[in-house]
């Protein structure tokens, strides 16, 4: 008995010491981390980010934050950490270099849901397809197109294009054009149909539709139709918009542009 004395003082007592000391730290240390993830959920939850951003991002500073929990537990046992982190970076660069696609369309969701340069709703133009945002995810952004097609774009190639948002504003502009022919007496037309145009329904209130001599052609004058209006009603205002020039001209009796002799020469 008196052998074994030694054994328990120098090497039990401290061990067992040791294990209470590494319980506490990781019931202490456990209790830090869900404290602070949940006050970093709560300031989170004040801003604009989406609720499944916030669950992706806690939820990933909490995983990290019991690795380093572990990490330090095993250094209070006098465990050597400095190959375990080493084991851990090495394992960190292999996943980032297998999921590096992964890992950048959900950086760029991330910075998606911060800037908030498109929402849901919106009608955008970007990643090299044209619709209305259906959903901002994680990974990639769904966008349905004027056909009703859905387009599944990656955020990485969504985010790292150029985006252009028809939404942002409240009204944007409706550009046709009306060919007269040289004959025709171009202020009249202009003013037909700028009183033509008063009739197309959801225009902008207080903006009305420019009417004005665009350019000149062999086949005539060509006039830049304008009418402005939400994204929301721009298809119907522009299929409108077309019906009205064509009956204003039509009923008023302009000419048919006729092609130059020059051009039918050459066509030939």
């Amino acid at each position: 008995m008196p052998d074994a004395y030694p054994l328990v003082v120098e090497v039990i007592v401290p061990f067992l010491f040791k294990l209470a000391g590494a319980i506490a730290l990781w019931i202490v240390g456990g209790w830090l981390i869900q404290l602070s993830l949940r006050l970093l959920r709560r300031a989170l939850n004040r801003g604009s980010l989406d609720a499944m951003v916030i669950g992706y991002l806690v939820n990933i500073l909490g995983a990290l934050l019991r690795v380093v929990l572990v990490v330090a537990i095993l250094g209070f046992f006098g465990i050597q950490t400095a190959s375990f982190a080493a084991l851990l970076a090495g394992a960190g660069v292999a996943i980032g270099a297998a999921w590096s696609g992964l890992l950048g369309n959900f950086a760029a969701g991330v910075f998606l849901q911060i800037f908030r340069p498109i929402s849901v709703g919106d009608y955008i133009e970007g990643g090299g397809v044209e619709g209305t945002v259906e959903e901002v995810g994680m990974f990639v952004t769904s966008i349905t197109s004027p056909a009703n097609v859905r387009h599944i774009v990656a955020n990485n190639k969504l985010f790292g294009d150029n985006i252009v948002n028809y939404s942002v504003h409240p009204y944007r502009r409706v550009e046709l054009v009306a060919q007269l022919d040289n004959s025709a007496d171009v202020g009249r037309a202009i003013a037909l149909l700028k009183e033509g145009l008063q009739a197309v329904p959801n225009q902008y209130p207080d903006k009305p539709a420019d009417v004005e001599v665009l350019e000149f052609t062999e086949r005539g004058p060509k006039l830049a139709v304008r009418p402005y209006t939400h994204t929301s009603h721009y298809w119907q205002v522009y299929f409108d918009t077309n019906r009205v020039i064509s009956d204003v001209l039509g009923k008023a009796g302009f000419p048919v542009p006729r092609i130059p002799v020059a051009m039918q020469s050459s066509a030939a």
